[in-house]
């Protein structure tokens, strides 16, 4: 028995001189090939185009943020609590084997030579050998989970067009590492006596006592330990090599992915520059190097097609193939993707456009069936910015004219009349005149608390017009100090925009905020949750400056809009809870007994990260809450977003209707649903289409958080 204090192996067992001058040589092939793989790939992202946003501002905190996040697996976790064990054990076992590798050089290529002796001895080599150990084995137990996954569920989401032999060599790869690194671990025990008692070595003594059993001797293990040690070592070697220029390059690309993410991205879309000759996406040289980078962070995991509402419902929309296929072909470019701006000459000496209706790189009813809700975004581990690549898409088409003509009668509405209606911008207060108790005043003529942007739907709509009067007659019954714009109001841009109508929506948002400038008031306050999040997050966004010598925008202003947020912009919702809680509405919190069940709209959610004002203020009225699978940041779209309110597609179920059948079938309460609740006026409308065309009307009503609000006041007056 060797004492604890002796402790140790020697590394180079039966490696001769030749064989180590041959290791460290290889080893530095693999170094530098890998080396110059990463070089390669960042320059390329160096030379994409700038980005608007400062992606590397506050780089030590994004690194520490990025580094919990990818430590802890958190985003792995999310809705896959499978896959979350399984790539924590891969990515704990990795870094752990990583750094155990790394101490063993540094011990005998730097320590030993100075020192004069080695620091892998006694209590530190028993240690370091029980961790590798334990580390090693959840690394062959998560690749194993993976590859189980992988190959019982071949028409899973990890499978699709993309999916190729780079997938499967990634994981035999590493399965072949993990076990070959105990083989040779088990043959080092098995062939030499003096470590029979390393027992901290469990893995490496189980395996070299089976081997044993099987008639292994010392003299068997020592001749069969070289072969296996090349063989370990060269796959090693070739795997750091390959990283660069192939799937491993995720573990580099992700992580500064999440490095360079934009918190807000999408409920923020950057904005277009006024430089004429910009381009939105005529050629792989227009996208940005963050964009470049979110194909390379890509996994191939398929979280973003599993989640995305308009793939689930037979959309012409995979959010995975859209990002892997614009890599492919900036791949694909016989001259550097990114230096040749403008280039669009592919390999087979064809021209390609990025986006068409035909032979495009990507089909444009693609792009026409986003939804914009983020589910893609939301979902993916590795923050890939999914909606500011297929915004820049968008605005190419309108660019180019070939949009939608529903969509394109709606932008000639919004021109002509200032709502996607096409109705008189007169009759935009109309619907106050059935508000025979409740006086609405003019923002524009009195000082006020609360400027309440009322919306599209809730003016000209008359479905959504009873929640506008819903709304008025709450504020009223709580004293609340509010006013309206009337026929100043227009619609606000947010959908316009991601449509991509990128100059009309400059033109909406100067307006307002010029309209703004006019009035006295202390908040806005929104309707709807769409005009919440451009007005919140968006309009002091806008470099009015730079547009201020285009004669084709409408507006004198050159000063931003609330640039430091001092104009606080709500949802109703947010400002009624707070009435609510003040007592201010009367509730007893039993004025109704209705079984109900609530939507969360994109745009309040995974937008904005609003989840509790609608629901406190249901429960304020007594209903009985039920809440779907899919709720809170895992909602699913109503359809309505991304302009789907204007379209019509070819889809196996609408959106509205497979989100009313969850609600009736998947709940907890099962067919005891009476209503289903909503808090936007886009969901109103599309719940309302869907309960009709997907035969749902003896099943559910659909109900606005304000009208269940009114007539709990009403039900206790």
């Amino acid at each position: 028995m060797i004492p604890l204090q002796a402790a140790t192996r020697e590394t180079f067992w039966t490696i001769g001189p030749v064989g180590k001058a041959a290791f460290y040589w290889l080893a530095a092939v693999a170094v530098l090939v890998f080396s110059y793989g990463v070089y390669a790939r960042f320059a390329a992202y160096a030379r994409g185009s700038a980005d608007p946003r400062n992606r590397l501002s506050a780089l030590p905190s994004r690194t520490l943020a990025a580094t919990t996040a990818v430590l802890s697996n958190e985003n792995q976790f999310d809705r896959d609590p499978y896959a979350g064990v399984m790539h924590a054990f891969v990515l704990w076992g990795f870094l752990v084997l990583l750094v155990a590798t790394t101490v063993l050089g540094f011990d005998i290529d730097v320590y030993r030579p100075l020192a004069g002796e080695s620091f892998w001895v006694g209590e530190f080599y028993l240690v370091y050998q029980f961790a590798v150990d334990a580390f090693g084995l959840l690394f062959v137990v998560g690749v194993a989970m993976a590859m189980a996954r992988r190959y019982r569920e071949r028409d899973g989401r990890l499978w699709g067009k993309h999916t190729s032999m780079e997938d499967d060599a990634f994981v035999w790869v590493l399965l072949l590492l993990g076990v070959g690194g105990f083989v040779l671990e088990a043959l080092g025990i098995a062939g030499q006596p003096l470590r029979a008692d390393e027992t901290v070595s469990f893995v490496g003594m189980a395996l070299a006592t089976l081997f044993e059993s099987a008639g292994l001797t010392p003299a068997g293990a020592e001749a069969l330990y070289g072969v296996a040690w090349w063989s370990h070592s060269l796959l090693a070697f070739a795997f750091v090599a390959w990283i660069p220029y192939a799937k491993p390059f995720h573990m580099i690309s992700s992580f500064a992915n999440v490095v360079a993410r934009d918190e807000k991205a999408g409920a923020r879309l950057p904005n277009v520059p006024a430089d004429l000759e910009h381009t939105n996406a005529e050629s792989v040289g227009d996208f940005t190097w963050k964009e470049l980078l979110d194909g390379d962070a890509c996994t191939k995991c398929g979280r973003c097609t599993d989640a995305c509402p308009a793939d689930t419902v037979g959309r012409p929309l995979d959010p995975r193939d859209v990002i892997l296929d614009l890599k492919a072909y900036r791949e694909s470019v016989t001259d550097d993707p990114v230096a040749g701006r403008g280039d669009r000459t592919a390999t087979d000496g064809g021209t390609v456009p990025i986006v068409a209706d035909e032979g495009g790189v990507i089909a444009a009813e693609s792009m026409e069936s986003c939804m914009s809700c983020l589910a893609c975004m939301d979902a993916c581990p590795v923050d890939i910015e999914h909606l500011t690549s297929f915004t820049r898409m968008n605005r190419q088409l309108v660019d180019e004219g070939s949009v939608d003509p529903n969509v394109q009668s709606v932008f000639r509405d919004v021109m002509r009349t200032g709502n996607t209606f096409g109705e008189p911008q007169a009759e935009r207060g109309d619907w106050t005149d059935d508000l025979d108790d409740v006086a609405v005043p003019d923002a524009r003529e009195e000082a006020v608390e609360y400027l309440w942007y009322v919306g599209d739907y809730p003016s000209f709509d008359d479905r959504n017009e009873r929640v506008a009067r819903a709304l008025a007659r709450l504020f009223d019954e709580a004293d609340v100090s509010f006013g309206i714009l009337f026929d100043d109001e227009k619609t606000d841009g947010n959908d316009v925009r991601r449509i991509g109508e990128e100059f009309l929506y400059l033109e909406l948002a100067g307006h307002h905020v010029e309209t703004f400038a006019d009035c006295e008031f202390d908040s806005i306050v929104c309707t709807d949750p769409h005009s919440y999040n451009t007005m919140k997050n968006e309009y002091p966004e806008v470099d009015f400056a730079e547009f201020a010598d285009d004669p084709m925008m409408p507006f004198d202003r050159e000063a931003p809009w609330n640039p430091e947020r001092e104009i606080d912009v709500f949802h109703w919702t947010q400002v009624v809870e707070k009435l609510v809680e003040a007592g201010r509405l009367g509730l007893s919190g039993d004025e109704l007994e209705y079984t109900v069940t609530y939507h969360d709209p994109c745009h309040l959610g995974r937008y904005n990260d609003e989840y509790e004002a609608p629901r406190e203020l249901i429960r304020a009225t007594g209903a009985d809450l039920h809440e779907m699978p899919r709720s809170r940041a895992d909602s699913f779209c109503c359809g309505g977003g991304g302009g789907g309110l204007w379209t019509e597609h070819d889809e196996d179920v609408k959106p509205s209707e497979e989100r009313l059948r969850e609600a009736v079938e998947d709940t907890d309460a099962g067919n005891a649903i009476e209503t289903f609740v909503v808090a936007c006026p886009m969901c109103t409308t599309m719940f309302e289409d869907g309960r009709k065309t997907g035969g749902f009307e003896d099943d559910v009503e659909i109900v606005d958080v304000a009208e269940l609000l009114i007539e709990a006041v009403e039900a206790g007056s």
